[in-house]
C-alpha cells in the first residue's frame, strides 16, 4: 500500500533553479504557441499597501498574467490572513514586507511545492474582502474584528454575468443529534460557487453563478426543530440566489461544499449537548479543541488540504496513495480537527492517529487493515503456549463464576463472533472447571488471557451489602350487629306476673316452683308416713325438709337478667289456665379488633428471604371403593409468611420484589365417605417498590367487608301496618377487615462491597 507524507515542516524555496527551469519551459513552448495556449506558471512580482481612510489598508499582489482562483483561510490564534496561488512562482525579492497600519502588521511570501503562499500578520483579528482586476489582487483589511470574512472573490458586473446552467434544486433544512441545524443547498450540478457572511443574527449564503426557480422561492419556518435556526428565506438577487438564514441565540458556524450540495451547520455554542430541562446543569464539553481556522477552498484537492492542515495542526499526516479527488468548502472559524473531519466525511475518508502521526485513507481500505491485522492476532493467540491457573474464591460462588465466564457469556453476547466468542471470555483453546469443597476454580488459556480473567474475578469476588427488612402486618377488623323485634308465647301455668330478661328466664322461674311445690309435697307426704308409724309403734326415720327454696323475683333481677342479655325484657301474665309470655328485642353490639405480626429478616444483596411461622393443619382423606378404602394424611400450610428480594441501587436505594402471605382455617368441610378438609381464609400481597433507605411504604391494602340482614316474622300477622311490629323481628350485621402491611428495608453496609 503506497503512501505519501504531508508534513508541517515548510520546504526552503528554490528560487533561482525553478526560474531557469521555467524560462527554458516557456522557450520551448514559443513554437506552439500558435496552435496551443501557454504552459508557463504565473508569477508574483511585487506587494505593496496602501493605508486608507478609517483605518483600512490595501494589499496589492501583482503578477505577470492575469489572476486565477485563489485559496484563502484564516486564523485566531495568532491572528493571520493566508491566501495561496496555485501554480505560481515567488518573484517577489523581500521575504518579509513591513505594514504597520491598521489591523495588518506584515506580509510574508514564500513558495513551496509549486504554489506561493501570502500570510498577513495581523495585530487583532479582522475580516477582509478581496477583488481582482486583471494582473492586480487586491487584499482589503478591515480595521477591527469582524463576525465572519467577507467573501474572497467579489462578485462580477450583473449585467455582464453569462448564465452558468446552475439551478439550484432543493432547500433542505434538517436537525443534528447535538441540537444544530443543517442547511443544505442542492443544485442540478457541480461549479456552484456559494460564499457564507454575518450580519448580526442573520447568515447570507450568496450563490453568485445560481439561479433559484420560482417554486424553491418560499420561506420555511423552522422553529419547532429546536436548533439556533428559526427561518429560511431564499430568494433572487441580482441574477443569481441568495439564502437567508435567520438565527436565535449564541452559534458557531461551518460550511463545507462537496459535489452539487452546499451545506451550513448551524451548532449552539457550549451547551449544543446539554439535556433538555435540567436546571443548572453544566455545559457539556466541545467536542473539538483545536486552533479555529477559516478555508475557502474552490475545486482544490483533498491532498491540498491535508497539507494545510498539518501546517495548522503541527501533525505528520500520511495519506494513502489512494486518496484523490478534489473539493470545494468553507469553513470559517472552526477547529481544525472539526475541518479535518468534514474533509474526510465528504470524501468517504477515515483516520487513525498514533502519536503524532496520522494515516488517512479510504474508509474501506482501513476496515480492511484492521480486519487483518485482527485476524494475524488471532492467528497468533491460536499458537501460543497454555498456562494453568488457580484461583481462589472468597465471597462469590466458584461454580457460578464458571458459569458466567462460558456459557453465561455466550447468553448475553448472542452468540458473538470469532474465535474468542466461542467459549465466553476465553480464548476457543481456553477451558474452565471448578471445585466445590475449596471454592476455586481452574483455568487453562493463554498467558495474556489468564490475567485478564484474574483481573475480572477480582472484580467480581467480593462481599455484598445487606438489607434489613422489616414488616408490620396489620389485620384491622369491625363489627356491628342489631337486632329489634317482639316474641310471644302462650303455657298452661298459674300465677301472678313474672318479667325477667327473656321468656326463657320465665320458663326456668316457672319451673323452679313448681320444683319446688313438688318436693315439698313428696316431704309432707312422707312426714304423714312416719307419723302413721310412729302411731302404730313401729321404728321409722323423720323425713328431712327438702333444700329447694322458692326462686324469688330478686333472684331473677340479680341472676337471670345477670345472665340474660340486657337487651331484652320478657312479660308472663299468668292466668287461671293459660299463660301469656311477651318478649322485647332491642339488640347492638359493636366489636373492634386489630391483630399484629412484625417479621423481621436480613438477606444479601439480590438474594431472595423468605420468613414464615404457622401452623400445618393434618386432615385424613378417603380414597377406594367400599370394602377397599385406604386413609391418606395430608398436611396444608396456614402461615404468615414474608418473601422478600432486595436489589440495592447505584443512589442507595432499595427496589424490593416483594410476598406477604397471611393464612387462617375458617372451616372443616366433611368428605364423603369420611374424614375433613380444611378450608383455608388467604390474605396475600405480592408487588415491587422502590423506596429510599430507611422509608417506610404500605404495600398492602386488601378489604374485606360484609353486610348482613335477617327478617323473621309471624305470617300475615307479621305484615300488619304498625301492629306486624309485634309479630316480626329485624336484625342486621356488618363485619369489616383489611390487610396493611407496612414495610421498611436498611441497608447494612459491609466494608469493600461490590456496589
Amino acid at each position: 500500500m503506497g503512501t505519501r507524507m504531508i508534513t508541517s515542516t515548510t520546504e526552503g524555496a528554490q528560487m533561482s533553479t525553478k526560474k531557469i527551469a521555467a524560462r527554458a519551459a516557456l522557450a520551448a513552448s514559443l513554437l506552439w504557441t500558435a496552435a496551443f495556449p501557454a504552459l508557463a506558471d504565473n508569477t508574483l512580482k511585487d506587494v505593496r499597501y496602501a493605508a486608507g481612510s478609517g483605518g483600512k489598508v490595501d494589499i496589492t499582489f501583482e503578477f505577470d498574467q492575469p489572476v486565477g482562483a485563489v485559496n484563502a483561510f484564516t486564523t485566531d490564534v495568532p491572528p493571520r490572513i493566508a491566501i495561496d496561488f496555485p501554480e505560481t512562482e515567488n518573484g517577489f525579492e523581500a521575504r518579509r514586507l513591513a505594514v504597520g497600519s491598521g489591523a495588518a502588521a506584515a506580509v510574508s511570501v514564500v513558495e513551496a511545492g509549486g504554489r506561493t503562499r501570502a500570510v498577513v500578520d495581523l495585530f487583532r483579528t479582522a475580516g477582509y474582502t478581496t477583488r481582482s482586476n486583471g494582473n492586480l489582487l487586491v487584499l482589503s483589511v478591515e480595521p477591527g474584528a469582524a463576525n465572519s470574512p467577507a467573501a474572497v472573490a467579489a462578485s462580477p458586473d450583473p449585467a455582464k454575468r453569462i448564465d452558468s446552467g446552475i439551478r439550484v434544486s432543493a432547500v433542505d433544512f434538517r436537525r443534528g443529534e447535538d441540537g444544530s441545524g443543517r442547511v443544505i443547498l442542492r443544485f442540478n450540478q457541480e461549479g456552484a460557487q456559494a460564499n457564507l457572511r454575518r450580519d448580526g443574527n442573520r447568515l447570507f449564503i450568496d450563490v453568485a453563478n445560481a439561479q433559484l426557480p420560482a417554486e424553491q422561492q418560499r420561506r420555511l419556518d423552522v422553529t419547532d426543530f429546536a436548533t439556533p435556526v428559526v427561518r429560511l428565506d431564499p430568494a433572487s438577487k441580482d441574477g443569481g440566489t441568495q439564502l437567508v438564514v435567520a438565527t436565535e441565540g449564541l452559534f458557531d458556524t461551518s460550511a463545507y461544499q462537496t459535489g452539487n450540495e452546499y451545506i451550513l451547520e448551524v451548532t449552539p455554542k457550549g451547551a449544543a449537548t446539554a439535556a433538555v430541562g435540567q436546571a443548572g446543569a453544566s455545559a457539556q464539553p466541545q467536542r473539538y479543541t483545536g486552533k479555529p481556522v477559516t478555508f475557502n477552498f474552490q475545486d482544490v484537492p483533498v491532498r491540498t488540504i491535508l497539507q494545510l492542515v498539518a501546517e495548522e495542526s503541527g501533525l505528520n499526516i500520511v495519506a494513502a496513495d489512494t486518496v484523490t479527488g478534489n473539493l470545494t468548502l468553507r469553513l470559517i472559524n472552526v477547529p481544525w480537527d472539526q475541518a479535518l473531519d468534514v474533509v474526510l466525511r465528504a470524501k468517504s475518508l477515515d483516520k487513525r492517529r498514533d502519536g503524532n502521526v496520522v494515516w488517512v485513507a479510504p474508509q474501506a481500505e482501513i476496515a480492511a487493515f484492521e480486519k487483518a491485522r485482527e485476524q494475524a492476532r488471532i492467528d497468533l493467540e491460536g499458537k501460543a503456549e497454555l498456562v494453568n491457573e488457580i484461583i481462589a474464591i472468597n465471597y462469590a460462588n466458584a461454580e457460578e463464576i464458571a458459569t458466567l465466564l462460558t456459557e453465561g457469556a455466550k447468553q448475553s453476547s448472542g452468540g458473538g463472533g470469532g474465535g474468542e466468542s466461542e467459549t465466553g471470555f476465553l480464548t476457543a483453546r481456553g477451558s474452565v472447571s471448578f471445585d466445590t469443597r475449596s471454592n476455586t476454580l481452574l483455568i487453562a488459556d493463554t498467558a495474556k488471557k489468564v490475567e485478564a480473567i484474574r483481573e475480572l474475578v477480582a472484580v467480581l469476588d467480593r462481599p455484598v451489602d445487606q438489607v434489613l427488612i422489616e414488616a408490620r402486618i396489620v389485620i384491622a377488623q369491625e363489627s356491628f350487629a342489631r337486632e329489634v323485634g317482639a316474641r310471644f308465647g302462650i303455657s298452661g301455668q298459674e300465677s301472678d306476673v313474672v318479667v325477667s330478661g327473656s321468656t326463657e328466664s320465665n320458663r326456668n322461674y316457672l319451673n323452679g316452683v313448681a320444683a319446688a311445690n313438688a318436693a315439698l309435697a313428696r316431704y309432707n307426704f312422707e312426714l304423714a308416713e312416719y307419723d302413721a308409724a310412729i302411731a302404730r309403734g313401729e321404728t321409722a326415720t323423720r323425713p328431712t325438709l327438702p333444700n329447694t327454696p322458692l326462686p324469688t323475683f330478686t333472684d331473677i333481677l340479680s341472676t337471670r337478667f345477670a345472665e340474660s342479655t340486657v337487651s331484652k325484657l320478657a312479660f308472663t301474665i299468668l292466668g287461671n289456665e293459660l299463660d301469656l309470655d311477651i318478649e322485647l328485642q332491642a339488640l347492638q353490639e359493636e366489636g373492634r379488633g386489630e391483630v399484629v405480626a412484625n417479621p423481621r429478616v436480613i438477606t444479601a444483596n439480590q438474594r431472595e428471604a423468605i420468613i414464615k411461622q404457622g401452623d400445618e393443619i393434618g386432615f385424613v382423606t378417603i380414597t377406594g371403593s367400599a370394602g377397599a378404602q385406604t386413609a391418606t394424611v395430608q398436611f396444608k400450610e396456614a402461615v404468615l409468611e414474608l418473601k422478600v428480594t432486595p436489589t440495592i441501587t447505584q443512589d442507595n436505594r432499595v427496589f424490593l420484589a416483594l410476598g406477604v402471605k397471611k393464612d387462617e382455617i375458617s372451616d372443616l368441610i366433611a368428605v364423603p365417605g369420611g374424614g375433613t378438609v380444611p378450608q383455608i381464609s388467604k390474605r396475600e400481597v405480592s408487588t415491587a417498590v422502590l423506596i429510599n433507605n430507611g422509608q417506610t411504604v404500605v404495600v398492602g391494602g386488601i378489604y374485606e367487608f360484609e353486610k348482613r340482614e335477617d327478617l323473621s316474622k309471624v305470617p300475615f300477622l307479621g305484615d300488619i301496618p304498625g301492629l306486624g311490629n309485634l309479630f316480626r323481628n329485624r336484625g342486621r350485621s356488618s363485619e369489616k377487615a383489611e390487610l396493611l402491611v407496612f414495610v421498611t428495608p436498611r441497608i447494612l453496609q459491609v466494608a469493600g462491597a461490590q456496589r
